[in-house]
C-alpha cells in the first residue's frame, strides 16, 4: 500500500521585512490540515498571503512561527516529494520542451534510457507528442503550461502546489486546462494545493476551499464542495449558489482590504 501524504499547518505566522518600511504581517495563525489526495484550493483577495503559504508549504521561505509537517516530517526546506507550477511557466527558454522536462529528471540517478522513457510518457500524458523538440518561444500559453505541468510531474511528486497555474491564460484556453488538470489527475493522483483568485475555478476543481481574509491572511471559512458526487455540473443550482457564498466572502474582504479594515 503506497504511503499516505498529509499536510498539517499548525498556527502559522509569517512576517516579511522589507529593507526599508515597517515589517509586513502577511499571515497570522495559519492552522489547515490537507488530506492524502485532496485537492485543496486557497481562495482569497490580492495580497492575502496566498502564495505565501504555498512557498512556505514548499520550503522556499524560511519558517518563523508555527510549524508545517508533511507526514509528521517537519519542513524546513524543498525536497522532491513536493513539486510546484508557477504562473508564468517558468520554462528554460533555451531548452526544448523535452529537455526542459527531462531536467530534473537529469539529476537524479536514473538510466538515460529511463529518464526519456519517463519524459515521453509525461510528453503523452499532457498531450504533447509531436511538441518534443519544440523551444517555447514556439508554444501557446496553453502548451507552456501543460509542459511546465509535465515537468514537475515527472519528477513524480506526492504534493503538487499550483501556484495561479492558469492565471496567465485566455478564458478558452484556461477551461480547457482545468479540464486537463483533472484528467491528468485522475490517471497520476496528487495532494494538491491549489493558489487562485478565480472563485468558479476553485469550485470546479477542488474538493475543499480554504477562505483567506485580507492580509493579515487568517482562514476564514473551509468550505466542502460536495455537488452531489460525480463530475460537477457547472449549470447547476448548487454549483451556482456555492460560488456565490464563496464568492461574497471573497468581496468581503476584498472591500475590508481596499478601506484598510
Amino acid at each position: 500500500m503506497a504511503e499516505q501524504t498529509n499536510i498539517t499547518v499548525e498556527n502559522l505566522s509569517h512576517t516579511y521585512m522589507p529593507p526599508k518600511g515597517k515589517p509586513v504581517l502577511a499571515l497570522d495563525g495559519i492552522t489547515l490540515s490537507v488530506k492524502d489526495k485532496e485537492f485543496i484550493a486557497l481562495l482569497g483577495p490580492s495580497g492575502c498571503g496566498k502564495s505565501t503559504l504555498l512557498y512556505l508549504m514548499g520550503g522556499f521561505l524560511d519558517i518563523q512561527d508555527g510549524q508545517i509537517r508533511v507526514n509528521e516530517t517537519p519542513v524546513t526546506e524543498p525536497s522532491r516529494d513536493r513539486g510546484i507550477v508557477f504562473q508564468h511557466f517558468a520554462l528554460f527558454p533555451w531548452k526544448t520542451v523535452i529537455q526542459n522536462i527531462r531536467f530534473g529528471l537529469d539529476k537524479m540517478n536514473l538510466a538515460k534510457s529511463e529518464r526519456d522513457e519517463r519524459a515521453r510518457y509525461y510528453i503523452d500524458l499532457v498531450q504533447l507528442h509531436g511538441f518534443e523538440d519544440s523551444f517555447p518561444s514556439q508554444l501557446s500559453g496553453g502548451m507552456k503550461q501543460r509542459a511546465a505541468i509535465a515537468r514537475t510531474l515527472a519528477m513524480d511528486p506526492a504534493i503538487l502546489l499550483m501556484d495561479e497555474p492558469f492565471g496567465a491564460l485566455d478564458a478558452q484556453t484556461r477551461m480547457f486546462m482545468q479540464a486537463e488538470l483533472l484528467a491528468i489527475l485522475e490517471k497520476t493522483p496528487k495532494t494538491v494545493v491549489f493558489v487562485t483568485h478565480d472563485v468558479h475555478e476553485a469550485v470546479l476543481l477542488a474538493d475543499r476551499v480554504a477562505v483567506m481574509s485580507a492580509r493579515p491572511g487568517k482562514i476564514n471559512e473551509i468550505a466542502d464542495i460536495e455537488l452531489g458526487g460525480g463530475p460537477k455540473d457547472v449549470k447547476s443550482p448548487e454549483f451556482a449558489e456555492m460560488v456565490d457564498h464563496l464568492w461574497d466572502g471573497v468581496r468581503k474582504e476584498a472591500l475590508a482590504a481596499g478601506q484598510g479594515r
